[in-house]
């Protein structure tokens, strides 16, 4: 979804034209017509009959492999639920309604729905179905397989759906092909277009099957891929379906150019480089900035038989960072979360292991427009004062900076200490910091195995300089199910993680920072924030009627946000490095959102 991100965040427009409806005996709300596609805000990019996106090479040829690394281990085929850990690029076997552009904030074309209709008043949204969609063992896909997969994901799918789909009131299929969704909500301006990212089930398939269980049986599915061979915990391959009916569809020309893509899982990212050096491998995403500047200058690239290349985009990096677990009585308290945030060296962090090539976050939006600003104006003081005594002081006066910023690490010990001490907090004769209860500051950084050895050289220097304030802080490194599942159910201390964000942040901010989501197992509010304020200005950020509206909404929580302290930020960088062989075909034009290795194709 939406930046799950996944993310699979789409817009709607409007079908079914009245008469139509009429006609099978409901009583509707005034609508346009049927559109092709649909923006948030604004009209769609894309004219109706368009041929291509913009940002694909439309005479790409079909042909070739593609073979990745994955980093997590996987035990099921189903993605939409909790349980278990899905198998990488399974995301490739599943088509959802519509399908969202990569060079504008949010907009939806035509997909398994050939058109969306949205009634005026924003309460009805109708999908007529393409009447050429199919599933992958060639049966039509119905209207009855549209309201399945709502009911099933909604009903027993990842948290994210209920919360997504809460204000849709029922949903109804007057024929094979049509499917209506009415909401209680007319102010949900982001719920249509969350509808059309509906991803689309085999009610054959999924409704005498325990769609909660882990499995690998291989389902009917509706994507441009199918699963060819899977090697449990070790590899899956997928396989171009030949019979793709909507291959040749606008919105997929120039895409899913390999006739097969492979993911084989490494747990060491060191073995990972080395099979990606020994040619094992065809690409990489170089996400460590050491491992890039390595191979960024090595034999292989200087010759020109591998590329490394910059992808430069816009998109909003969100925010990564330990993130204190607030339902553990040792984060509890804002100043002490505050002085944990001057311990950790960013400057010495970048300069040492990174090449200083990281800019430090100081945003839950952050490279993006939607970053507050230094001050809240009149338009953000109106919309926080309601929730003053809510909300921490220090968002009305003082600019945020990353706690420690620009200070030598002497004197962030310094204040970090002096701050805890003004606030009960005390130091014994051996040196350990003592909470104002008398309990020794004490805590568990957890990391998944697959990462973890790249963590370790972060955390490490961390843990060393919190001994020096008298904390005593312990790593913990576990395989990638025990993580999954300590993480669903919030068994942890501190952890390291990262909120993806998009041009057009809505419902999914529940799913983050929602006080509903925090006592929900396998939300993403792993900070457990609950806070009435936070949830007021979600609402606002869902409701908002314009872009100005919306604008100054998401300024207000990224504000709130921030001075609440609920992680130690670290850094992002504003573009994708790629490593790859020389073999890969590449389109000119790089959209707002960066690079997309499935518009690739093997030269």
């Amino acid at each position: 979804m939406k930046r799950l991100i996944c993310p699979m965040k789409l817009t709607s427009t409007l079908w079914i034209a009245n008469l139509f409806v009429l006609s099978f005996g409901l009583v509707v709300s005034a609508s346009a017509k049927p559109e092709h596609g649909v923006a948030l805000y604004g009209e769609p990019k894309y004219a109706a009959g368009f041929t291509t996106f913009d940002y694909v090479n439309p005479d790409a040829p079909k042909g070739g492999s593609l073979h990745e690394a994955a980093y997590s281990t996987f035990d099921t085929l189903n993605p939409f639920v909790i349980t278990g850990v899905a198998a990488p690029g399974i995301g490739l076997t599943h088509d959802t309604l519509m399908k969202q552009s990569a060079d504008e904030p949010f907009s939806l074309y035509g997909l398994i729905a050939e058109s969306i209709d949205i009634s005026d008043d924003r309460t009805r949204v109708a999908f007529k179905l393409n009447p050429r969609a199919r599933f992958s063992d060639g049966s039509p896909i119905t209207a009855q397989d549209v309201l399945f997969s709502f009911n099933i994901l909604r009903d027993k799918g990842i948290p994210m759906y209920r919360a997504y789909y809460r204000d849709v009131e029922s949903v109804d299929t007057p024929t094979p092909d049509t499917v209506v969704f009415r909401l209680s909500e007319k102010t949900n301006r982001e719920l249509p277009l969350i509808l059309g990212e509906l991803p689309i089930l085999s009610k054959t398939w999924w409704e005498n099957r325990d769609f909660t269980k882990t499995s690998f049986d291989i389902p009917i599915s509706s994507g441009p891929y199918l699963i060819d061979k899977i090697i449990p915990n070790r590899s899956v391959t997928y396989r171009r379906n030949p019979d793709y009916w909507a291959r040749d569809l606008n919105v997929n020309r120039g895409a899913y150019n390999f006739d097969e893509i492979k993911y084989d899982v490494y747990r060491d990212t060191t073995v990972a480089v080395e099979a990606f050096k020994a040619g094992l491998l065809d690409i990489r995403l170089e996400n460590e900035a050491k491992k890039w500047a390595v191979l960024s200058q090595s034999e292989p690239v200087k010759s020109g038989k591998m590329i490394a290349r910059i992808f430069k985009h816009s998109m909003p990096a969100g925010m990564q960072g330990f993130v204190f677990n607030l339902r553990r009585p040792v984060f509890r308290d804002p100043k002490l979360r505050e002085a944990l945030g001057m311990v950790f060296d960013f400057k010495w962090t970048n300069h040492s292991l990174f090449y200083d090539s990281y800019r430090r976050t100081e945003s839950y939006f952050e490279n993006s427009f939607l970053k507050a600003p230094p001050l809240p104006d009149e338009a953000e003081k109106k919309l926080l004062e309601p929730f003053r005594n809510q909300i921490p002081p220090s968002v009305w006066t003082q600019v945020y900076h990353a706690p420690g910023d620009n200070k030598p690490m002497r004197v962030n010990l310094d204040t970090a200490l002096a701050l805890l001490l003004r606030n009960g907090y005390q130091v014994d004769p051996f040196g350990t910091l003592h909470h104002p209860n008398g309990t020794p500051v004490q805590f568990e950084i957890l990391l998944d195995s697959a990462s973890g050895p790249v963590w370790e050289r972060v955390v490490l220097p961390y843990i060393d300089r919190l001994k020096r304030l008298g904390i005593t802080a312990t790593v913990r490194t576990v395989d990638t199910l025990q993580y999954k599942n300590r993480l669903d159910n919030y068994d942890y201390d501190m952890i390291v993680t990262v909120w993806g964000q998009s041009f057009s942040p809505g419902n999914e901010q529940q799913y983050f920072w929602g006080s509903a989501a925090a006592d929900t197992p396998g939300s993403w509010n792993y900070s457990g924030i609950k806070n009435p304020a936070i949830d007021a200005l979600i609402e606002k950020i869902i409701r908002a009627q314009s872009r100005e509206e919306h604008l100054t909404a998401v300024h207000a929580l990224d504000r709130v946000l921030l001075h609440s302290h609920l992680v130690v930020p670290h850094w992002f960088t504003p573009e994708h490095r790629y490593l790859y062989w020389d073999k890969f075909g590449i389109p000119d034009v790089t959209p707002i959102k960066g690079t997309d290795v499935l518009n690739w194709w093997m030269k």
